[in-house]
C-alpha cells in the first residue's frame, strides 16, 4: 500500500502538465505565426512592386527611363522615396503634360491604390523618404502659433506670409497652399519638390512640421477673420496704403513741380 501511494501523482501535477502544454502551444505559435505573417507581407509588397512597375512602364518610363535612371527629359528617381511619388502623383503634377520651368498642380489621374503601387516600385529602386502615416501629419493638437513663427522663418520668403504663394525667378513660382491636404504639406517638407528645399527630420522635427501644417490650415480657414481690403500675403489691407504712397505721393510731387514751374514763369513775365 505504501508503494502504491508513493507512485500516486501529486494533485498539482495535472495543472503543471496543462501549463506546459499551453506554453508549448504558445511557443509553436510564436515560432511560426510571425514568420507566416512576415511572408504574407513580403508577398503583398512584391505584388505591389510588380503592379507599380507596370504602371511605371506605361506612364513614367518615357521620361524617367525604363529603370528610373533618368533621361534628358526627366531626372533619376533612384532614392527619391515613396513620399515623393505620393506627393507628385497625388497632386497631379506627375505625369507632366509638357516640360516647362515648373510643373503645375492638376487633376490626379491615378487612384490611391495605384499611387501606392507606383510608390512601392520607386522605393524599391533606392532608399528615400517614406510616405508619412496619418499620425505623423495630423495637426490635431499642434501649436499653430509656433507653426506661424516657423513658417515665417522658413517658408514666407517664397510662399508669402499666409501661404498665398509668390513669383520666383525664370518663370518659377511658389504655389498657393490653400486647400492643400496635411499629408501633401508634410510630404513637400520631407522631399522638397521642384524649387523647394527639403526639411528632413534632422532639420525640422516631425512636431514642427505638424505645427506648420496647423498654422497653414488656421490662416486659410473660413473661420479666420480677415481685416478686409486687398491684402499683401496676409499682412492686412496694406496694398491700399502702398497705392496711396506710390501714386498719391507721386501725384503730389507732380503738382508741386507744375506749380513751381508756373510760378517761376509768372515771375519772369
Amino acid at each position: 500500500m505504501k508503494k502504491l501511494s508513493a507512485r500516486r501523482r501529486h494533485p498539482l501535477a495535472a495543472v503543471v502538465v496543462l501549463l506546459l502544454a499551453l506554453a508549448a502551444t504558445g511557443g509553436l505559435y510564436a515560432a511560426f505565426a510571425p514568420a507566416g505573417t512576415a511572408k504574407a507581407d513580403e508577398t503583398a509588397q512584391s505584388l505591389a512592386i510588380e503592379e507599380g512597375k507596370k504602371l511605371y512602364s506605361v506612364g513614367c518610363a518615357s521620361c524617367h527611363g525604363t529603370g528610373g535612371q533618368g533621361t534628358s527629359d526627366g531626372p533619376s528617381l533612384v532614392g527619391v522615396g515613396s513620399a515623393s511619388v505620393d506627393f507628385q502623383v497625388g497632386t497631379g503634377r506627375m505625369p507632366a503634360q509638357q516640360p516647362g520651368a515648373q510643373v503645375p498642380k492638376k487633376k490626379n489621374i491615378y487612384s490611391q491604390a495605384e499611387i501606392d503601387q507606383l510608390a512601392a516600385y520607386i522605393a524599391s529602386l533606392g532608399a528615400g523618404p517614406i510616405t508619412p502615416t496619418e499620425e505623423q501629419y495630423n495637426p490635431a493638437g499642434a501649436n499653430a502659433a509656433k507653426g506661424g513663427e516657423l513658417f515665417r522663418n522658413n517658408c514666407a520668403q517664397c510662399h508669402n506670409f499666409t501661404g498665398k504663394g509668390g513669383a520666383l525667378t525664370h518663370g518659377k513660382y511658389a504655389p498657393d497652399l490653400e486647400g492643400v491636404s496635411p499629408k501633401h504639406l508634410y510630404e513637400a517638407m520631407q522631399t522638397g519638390p521642384q524649387n523647394m528645399p527639403s526639411f528632413p527630420d534632422t532639420t525640422m522635427p516631425e512636431q514642427q512640421k505638424k505645427d506648420i501644417i496647423a498654422y497653414v490650415q488656421a490662416v486659410n480657414s473660413d473661420k479666420t477673420d480677415s481685416p478686409g481690403g486687398l491684402s499683401l500675403g496676409g499682412l492686412g489691407p496694406v496694398s491700399e496704403g502702398l497705392f496711396a504712397w506710390v501714386f498719391g505721393l507721386g501725384a503730389l510731387i507732380a503738382v508741386a513741380v507744375w506749380v513751381a514751374a508756373h510760378t517761376a514763369k509768372a515771375k519772369k513775365s
